[in-house]
């Protein structure tokens, strides 16, 4: 009994990363004392749940078997587009943010046709709208930010990106926004028909249609849902810093398939887990803002991400082949 709760516990993809992120937390504190200051816990948090919110949506994609390297343009790209058309006067930010979500969401429905329809690898279609939506960006701007501080006032601003405070901590909304998508997230993927077409559609494909899987809109769903995902974080993200950049997001869809992949979820396909999707976003971006703190140079990040994954996936092989084995 005891050796049967062991092995099904050691089995669980999302021990490792609970595991490292303890590990993590607990060395970066003992350095430095300001690592888990109210101060420090609050900044961290705000980029963490905005880049989550992408990695959420992204899980759900990868466990059906593709991907989607457009969140990241789709990520500069909405808020340029809202506050463009925001400072140009011809709309209000309402109606602004609701024109950038429905192109996001046809961005989304694009590339799954592309991949559902022609037969195109989600690889090739999504690295293709990256670079289309990101020049679309870089060609509405000049390469130059959009002013975002007009918005200081606007019940969505404050509904999306507003703060408070519990003593010193300051809340970002954003927090509330991820908290609540990883729950819903959750559920649909573990509790409903819909998780099990998503499982079936990247376990086998062939098979899920023999039983009646509509793979195709299954997958086009997830596709228009990681696209809104990601332009909702460029939103966010644009409010909190006053500032829409076109370049911003740039190398986000690397770092988010990293979390995800991190977490647990199999590239594969056919296995997904959004509380491992939650520690692989907290684990990098821990990381991130640790290695500052330690003293370690910024540009050194992607070393410690590169071993971080190569790790992991190694632990999460390693694991696989005992539970598959029965040891």
């Amino acid at each position: 009994m005891e050796n049967s709760l062991v092995r099904r516990l050691i089995a669980k993809p999302e021990l490792g990363p609970l595991i490292l992120l303890i590990v993590e937390i607990a060395v970066f504190g003992s350095i430095n004392d300001d690592f888990l200051s109210p101060l420090n816990i609050s900044n961290t948090l705000a980029f963490t749940v905005e880049l989550g919110l992408i990695a959420l949506a992204m899980t759900l994609l990868m466990t059906s078997g593709e991907f989607d390297l457009s969140v990241g343009s789709l990520f500069g790209f909405s808020p340029v587009l809202m506050w463009t058309l925001r400072n140009s006067g011809a709309t209000s930010l309402e109606v602004a943010f609701v024109i950038s979500m429905l192109v996001a969401a046809f961005v989304g429905l694009v590339n799954g046709w592309f991949v559902t329809r022609l037969k195109i690898p989600s690889f090739l279609v999504t690295l293709g709208m990256l670079l289309v939506v990101r020049g679309t960006a870089l060609f509405m701007t000049d390469g130059f930010p959009q002013r975002t501080w007009s918005a200081g006032g606007s019940w969505l601003a404050q509904a999306l990106a507003g703060e408070f405070y519990i003593g010193s901590f300051r809340v970002y909304m954003s927090v509330f926004w991820f908290v609540g998508a990883a729950l819903l997230l959750g559920y649909v993927l573990t509790q409903t028909k819909i998780g099990n077409w998503i499982q079936a559609a990247g376990g086998n494909a062939n098979a899920a249609r023999a039983r009646g899987v509509n793979v195709d809109r299954t997958k086009v769903g997830l596709f228009i849902l990681c696209s809104l995902m990601a332009s909702l974080a460029g939103i966010i993200s644009s409010i909190r810093t006053s500032a829409a950049n076109p370049n911003s997001g740039t190398g986000y869809e690397l770092e988010v398939i990293a979390m995800v992949v991190i977490g647990g979820t199999a590239l594969t396909g056919g296995r997904g887990t959004i509380i491992g999707t939650v520690l692989g976003v907290l684990i990098l971006r821990v990381m991130r803002n640790g290695i500052v703190f330690v003293g370690v140079p910024g540009l050194a990040y992607n070393i410690f991400i590169g071993a971080i994954i190569l790790g992991m996936m190694a632990l999460h092989s390693g694991l696989e082949r005992r539970h598959n084995a029965g040891t």
